[in-house]
C-alpha cells in the first residue's frame, strides 16, 4: 500500500504539468475562437494561457514545499537521532539542554553535546562545528559516535580527546575524497578551514571537575547570586587545524556542590547581535535567571533562551546551544575534597592560537 504511493505522487506531479500544457496547445489548434484576431478572442485567449500558467505555478510551487517540509522533517530526524534528548537528571546532576538553528525554519545545527555517566565518572562534551545547517550534520555525527564509545573505554580525559580529533581528522579524510573524487588521493592532514572547538568536563562522584578546552568558551559556574567564569586558564587550539600538543594536563576546576550549576554554551549565545548591533548579555542574563527562586537548570534555560529570542527576534545569525547542569547532588565532597567550584588558578603550558 505504502509502496504504490510514491509512484502515484510521482505520477500526479508529471501528469498534472502535462494536461494543463495539452489543455492550452489543444485550445489553441482546435478552438475556432482562438483562431479570431478580434478583441475579444484575444481577451478570451489571454484568458485560457493565464489560467494555465497560474495553475502551472501553483503546482510547482506546491511539489517545492512538499519537498523542502519532507528535507525538513528527514533533517529534523537526523538531528534528533545525533543530539538525542539528554535524561533530567544523570547521577545526582539535574540536567537540561537546547539548540537553536540559525537556519530558519529547520533544527539542524553544527552544535554538539553529551552527557554521560561512566565508571571514571559524569563526562561531558560541549563543541561548536564551523559553519551550520546539513553540511555540519556529518561532522557532529562522527564526532558524537567517538565521544559516546572513547567515556567508557578512557580513563583519562586526554584519551577521550585523543579519540575525538582522530575521529575528526578520519572524518575530513574521507569527505574530502567523496567531494573530489577526481583528485585520486587523499589528504593527509585535515582541511585547515574546517576545524571544532571542543569542551571536555568531567565530574567525579566527589563533585571535582577536570576540563580540557580546545578553542572553546569557558561554561559559567554558578554560585548563589555569583555568576563567574569556571576557569580562566588559556584554551588548546580548536581541533582540525593543529596536532595536539604531546602532553594534555587537565584543568582543575575545584568542586561542584549541591546548589550550583554550570551553563556551558556555544559561542553564538555571546556572539549573536540584535538589530542595534548589541551583543547578546549572556552573564547578566544568567545573573536574574539565578535571583529567581526555586532555581534549577529548567528555569535557567528557560530565561535563556526566552531572553536570546527576545534579542534576536527570533532569527539567530549563529547556531546556539546551551546545557545547564548541577543541583542538589546527592553525594557531597568527602575527605580533602572540601570547597566548592572555583575559577582554577594553575595554567596550563601556553599555546598558539590559529
Amino acid at each position: 500500500m505504502f509502496g504504490m504511493r510514491r509512484p502515484l505522487r510521482r505520477a500526479l506531479s508529471l501528469g498534472l504539468p502535462t494536461a494543463w500544457g495539452a489543455t492550452a496547445v489543444v485550445y489553441k489548434l482546435t478552438c475556432p475562437l482562438a483562431q479570431q484576431d478580434g478583441l475579444g478572442a484575444r481577451l478570451v485567449t489571454s484568458a485560457v494561457f493565464f489560467a494555465v500558467g497560474t495553475g502551472l505555478v501553483q503546482h510547482v510551487r506546491r511539489t517545492l514545499l512538499r519537498e523542502l517540509k519532507q528535507a525538513r522533517r528527514v533533517a529534523g530526524a537526523a538531528q534528533r537521532v545525533l543530539l538525542r534528548p539528554l535524561p533530567p537528571r544523570v547521577e545526582g546532576l539535574d540536567v537540561a539542554a537546547a539548540q537553536l538553528s540559525a537556519d530558519r525554519g529547520a533544527s539542524v545545527g553544527g552544535d554538539l553535546y553529551e552527557v554521560i555517566a561512566t565508571e571514571h565518572g559524569v563526562r561531558v562534551v560541549m563543541g561548536d562545528v564551523r559553519g551550520h545547517g546539513l553540511p555540519a550534520l556529518g561532522t557532529v555525527a562522527a564526532l558524537l559516535g567517538s565521544f559516546r564509545e572513547a567515556v567508557h573505554d578512557e580513563p583519562d580525559l586526554d584519551g577521550v580527546l585523543r579519540r575525538l580529533e582522530r575521529a575528526l581528522a578520519r572524518h575530513l579524510r574521507e569527505r574530502h575524497r567523496e567531494e573530489h573524487p577526481a583528485s585520486g588521493r587523499t589528504p593527509d592532514t585535515p582541511v585547515a578551514e574546517e576545524f571544532v572547538t571542543v569542551l571536555l568536563l568531567e565530574i567525579d562522584a566527589e563533585g571535582g571537575v577536570r576540563a580540557l578546552n580546545c578553542g572553546h568558551p569557558w561554561p559559567y559556574l554558578l554560585r548563589g547570586t555569583e555568576v563567574g567564569p569556571l576557569a580562566r586558564a588559556d584554551p588548546l587550539p580548536p581541533l582540525g587545524p593543529f596536532p595536539l600538543p604531546p602532553e594534555l594536563p587537565a584543568t582543575h576546576c575545584g568542586h561542584l556542590r549541591g546548589g550550583e550549576f554550570l551553563v556551558l554554551y556555544t559561542d553564538g549565545a555571546e556572539d549573536v547581535r540584535d538589530t542595534r548591533g548589541r551583543f547578546f548579555p549572556l552573564a547578566q542574563t544568567l545573573t536574574k535567571a539565578v535571583h529567581d527562586h526555586p532555581v534549577s537548570p529548567e528555569q535557567i534555560l528557560r530565561t535563556v533562551l526566552n531572553a536570546l529570542v527576545r534579542h534576536t527576534a527570533g532569527r539567530p545569525t549563529d547556531d546556539v546551544a546551551i546545557l545547564v547542569l548541577g543541583g542538589e547532588r546527592a553525594r557531597r565532597p568527602t575527605g580533602g575534597a572540601r570547597g566548592t567550584a572555583r575559577p582554577a588558578t594553575t595554567r596550563p603550558r601556553p599555546t598558539t592560537r590559529p
